[in-house]
């Protein structure tokens, strides 16, 4: 497949589902926009599926399981070997705080291994390696560009599977130590800055050396390179993982399949950069979670116009915000499908005419 070609054939929201949902929202019983985000993620969604009213009944979840090659050069505190743990532990359902919340919540869980380092092997888990690991970007490109838009493939393969098992709503998540340093670096690029100060964050902890150290190593690749901001492709290749060209190739695929996607935290925000850089109308069809306390998320959302539903000060990754905001979006179409109208009522609202918000 061309997933380039297949990327620029995403459409915009249907507006005349548009039209009729923002017309439904203004005559259910209660002041007008008074169910705030409630309302506009319920008339968002409307946009996407082309329906007015819509259900969230089969949520799932895809977690992209890789290590990075940037490790090794002391970005990140965490043993390499907690992610084949961490991947082996939401496979086995051992009550990570994934595995949790998509009980909690009633959302499937997928794991997929896209390069974990030795591979992990486990029945619950599809094997989709691409490489044991990418490369060390401070020394050479992560990987290839034809392994990024394998990568890509395979994400957007899992959106054309949701498509054809009839899931409502799809999520995102990763594990793999070292990629809150690709997704910093790639957010960094597709916004054409060099400067890492005040950018890059501290992702799961990191000593006041060691964070120094991630800085200057994202800053000297990113002068290295020198990527222009608009080419997805090479920045992915050059300073992303394995894990986000996945989540890159879902988003576009939710958009081209027309299926609402949450994103998560600041990985999942920087492989929904990436997307929008390959066609700007994929933020339509996504729905952010939280705002992450890694600095560079906020950087990248804005970069998108998209606005957190969410602060609850998260920056765990693995998908964690999915489920607590898909949760939310089942209330808002709750509100938007079952609720009265003035109409149905018998009430007036000529008394709204000269009301403004």
């Amino acid at each position: 497949m061309d997933i380039l070609k297949m990327a620029a054939a995403i459409e915009p929201p249907n507006e005349e589902a548009l039209r009729e949902a923002e017309l439904r929202q203004e005559n259910l019983l209660k002041p007008m926009g008074s169910l705030g985000r409630l309302e506009t993620i319920s008339i968002q969604i409307a946009g996407i599926t082309g329906k007015v009213k819509n259900a969230a009944g089969k949520k799932v979840l895809y977690l992209f399981g890789a290590d990075n090659g940037v490790y090794e050069e002391g970005v990140a505190a965490t043993p390499q070997h907690f992610t084949r743990a961490l991947m082996e532990n939401y496979a086995s359902g051992k009550k990570c705080a994934i595995n949790v919340l998509c009980a909690h919540c009633g959302v499937e869980l997928r794991v997929v291994d896209m390069g974990v380092k030795d591979g992990v092997g486990h029945p619950n888990i599809d094997d989709c390696r691409l490489m044991d690991g990418t490369r060390n970007f401070l020394r050479e490109p992560a990987m290839d560009p034809k392994t990024a838009l394998t990568a890509m493939e395979i994400g957007w393969g899992y959106a054309k599977e949701a498509k054809e098992q009839g899931v409502d709503l799809v999520g995102n998540g990763e594990v793999g130590m070292g990629n809150t340093t690709t997704a910093a670096a790639c957010i960094m690029a597709a916004c054409g800055l060099i400067d890492p100060e005040g950018i890059v964050g501290r992702g799961a902890g990191l000593t006041d050396e060691a964070f120094s150290r991630k800085k200057a190593v994202i800053g000297e690749a990113l002068q290295k390179y020198r990527l222009s901001p608009e080419d997805a492709v090479s920045i992915l290749s050059c300073v992303g993982g394995l894990d986000i060209g996945a989540m890159v190739g879902l988003y576009l695929g939710c958009g081209y399949f027309r299926l609402p996607i949450v994103a998560d935290g600041v990985i999942s925000i920087a492989a929904a950069l990436l997307a929008y850089r390959l066609n700007p109308l994929i933020k339509d069809y996504i729905i952010p979670s939280h705002l992450s306390e890694e600095p560079a998320y906020r950087i990248a959302a804005d970069e998108m116009g998209l606005k957190p539903v969410l602060a609850l000060n998260m920056r765990l990754g693995e998908g964690s915000g999915c489920p607590i905001m898909m949760q939310v979006v089942e209330t808002a179409l709750a509100a938007m499908n079952d609720m009265c109208t003035f109409g149905e009522e018998s009430l007036e609202t000529d008394y709204r005419e000269d009301i403004t918000m």
